[in-house]
């Protein structure tokens, strides 16, 4: 399974992003696809809050666009739908030991270690923060070259 994080999920949507077309084949292929994919609840939440905030766009995509995505993303048949599970804090604790993690970077720690413990075979981001937590393969699929990856 796939997992899709936060600025991929941004950049489909922002057409003002100069990875907007890239990022938005990358999301409808996976939204139109049989393979199952997700997107973390977290991701969820932090694209809603990214996308609708005046500070971030000008102008913000408006709530109403910004919950009618993610009702679009809730269509796909292969999506599944994870957050924190049984195991999710021994998988947290671990990866913010392994990562040396603090801060701002604890966010994505909760991100990998949800997809860790669903068994997320590849994290696609923009971010190569997420390098670091191991165990998390992670791919940036926004590069020229599908094979490059984060590490």
């Amino acid at each position: 399974m796939i997992a899709v994080d936060t600025n991929i999920l941004v950049y489909s949507v922002r057409e003002d992003s100069p990875w907007h077309k890239t990022a938005l084949r990358c999301v409808c292929r996976l939204a139109e696809g049989a393979a199952p994919w997700t997107i973390p609840w977290p991701c969820i939440h932090e694209f809603l809050a990214v996308v609708t905030h005046p500070r971030i766009y000008r102008p913000p995509t408006t709530l109403e666009d910004a919950v009618l995505q993610v009702e679009y993303w809730m269509e796909s048949p292969s999506l599944q739908r994870i957050g924190e599970a049984r195991d999710y804090w021994g998988q947290l604790k671990s990866l913010l030991i392994a990562g040396k993690t603090v801060g701002p970077l604890v966010h994505d720690a909760r991100v990998a270690a949800i997809c860790l413990d669903h068994r997320v075979k590849e994290f696609w981001t923009a971010d190569r923060d997420y390098s670091r937590f191991p165990g998390l393969r992670v791919r940036i699929p926004l590069l020229r070259s599908p094979g490059v990856s984060a590490r």
